[in-house]
């Protein structure tokens, strides 16, 4: 039996490695994907191009219009005239925000008095223009409260009062970031960008499998060799295990010293959580391949599966946000568990005590899976 899974394996290896086109595919393009991801797939927003609409003209307006500037947030790319070039520049995208400083600013300033400064958004990127607000708001105050020698109250409108107050009787408010310290969305990102891109170099290689089999006539020889149904499958899904294991090698390599990502969980675990991680990717990709008449239809399928197991992941959207029966049924997508485990090895340093449930649920839903595909897959050949 070992023989006949030995030599079903070595050729699967020879057919794969022969073309040289697909030793690209498995073994630079997940290289290739994870440093596009990891560079295009961020929440961080910078650079956010700003218009300022200065009606005062003083050293205090231009000031904070520096004070914008030198955040690092802002780059402000124009200086409006008027009310109707601040909405030409919002019509047509060629601005993300305004910054509208009323005459007087500087003299509310100075006498004590409350001044306004009216921030404007595009709305159409709800999350951009979410955190340029906050960017702003948080410019503008800090402003404010360098200033504030004579208790002077700076709104904005949209108004963002300030809740806390420091100095004397107030609140001092220190906050601290865990797992992340910088909150760089990069920590974040490229580890899910590392499951998804295994998932998808998986399910292309073995939802294949079988059915190019099938295409190129080979199936029918096959089966009449001594090979048993469950000797075929594991020899069919074996090789792209051992191709899915070094894969996550080397974009894990690409992860760590390319873009910095720490490392602080145990590197014996991930050996562990990617062999149960790709028993359920193997089996969807081996039930595909058995539902599939051609190398088209196989393909096809993958993507309608792939698609949505990343969009109800977690991966970009929190799963808690889903409405109720979509959260149920991200209770077998792989990748969801797979998000938390290699997220808490790399940044929280998380060992199986807290990850088991994680890893049992994995297990059970990649033993459902490659169950079923496996009667499916020996009903089909048989």
């Amino acid at each position: 039996m070992f023989e006949r899974i030995k030599q079903m394996v070595i050729k699967e290896f020879i057919q794969v490695f022969r073309d040289k086109r697909m030793i690209a595919i498995v073994f630079f393009t997940p290289i290739m994907q994870l440093l596009a991801f990891g560079y295009a797939v961020t929440t961080d927003v910078n650079n956010i191009s700003t218009a300022v609409y200065d009606l005062d003209k003083s050293y205090e307006s231009r000031e904070l219009t520096k004070r914008l500037e030198s955040s690092g947030y802002f780059n402000i790319i124009y200086f409006a005239e008027s009310p109707d070039e601040i909405q030409y520049l919002l019509d047509r995208g060629k601005v993300i925000s305004a910054i509208q400083i009323n005459r007087g600013f500087s003299s509310d300033l100075k006498k004590g008095r409350q001044t306004e400064v009216q921030i404007i958004v595009d709305g159409t990127d709800s999350n951009t223009a979410t955190v340029a607000m906050d960017y702003s708001n948080r410019v503008i105050m800090k402003y404010a409260k360098e200033m504030s020698t004579q208790n002077i109250n700076v709104s904005t409108n949209p108004p963002f009062p300030p809740l806390l107050k420091g100095g004397e009787g107030g609140l001092d408010l220190r906050t601290r970031a865990w797992y992340n310290p910088d909150l760089r969305s990069k920590n974040y990102n490229v580890p899910g960008v590392i499951a998804i891109v295994i998932m998808l170099t998986c399910l292309l290689l073995t939802s294949m499998a079988v059915v190019r089999e099938r295409e190129i006539g080979t199936m029918e020889q096959l089966m009449v060799t001594p090979l048993r149904p469950i000797e075929l499958m594991l020899g069919k899904t074996i090789p792209f295990g051992a191709i899915g294991f070094f894969d996550v090698f080397l974009v894990t390599l690409v992860a760590v010293f390319w873009f910095d990502i720490p490392m602080k969980g145990s590197l014996q675990l991930m050996p562990l959580a990617t062999a149960i991680y790709l028993l359920s990717v193997l089996g969807i990709g081996l039930f595909i391949s058995t539902i599939s008449r051609t190398q088209q239809q196989a393909m096809m399928a993958t993507f309608l599966f792939y698609i949505p197991a990343v969009l109800l992941s977690g991966f970009m959207f929190p799963i808690e946000n889903m409405p109720k029966i979509i959260q149920y049924g991200t209770y077998i997508n792989p990748l969801r568990y797979f998000l938390v485990i290699i997220r808490g090895i790399f940044l929280k340093g998380n060992g199986i005590g807290i990850l088991w449930p994680q890893m049992v649920s994995l297990l059970a839903l990649g033993t459902v899976v490659i169950t079923i595909s496996s009667l499916r897959f020996r009903k089909r050949i048989g």
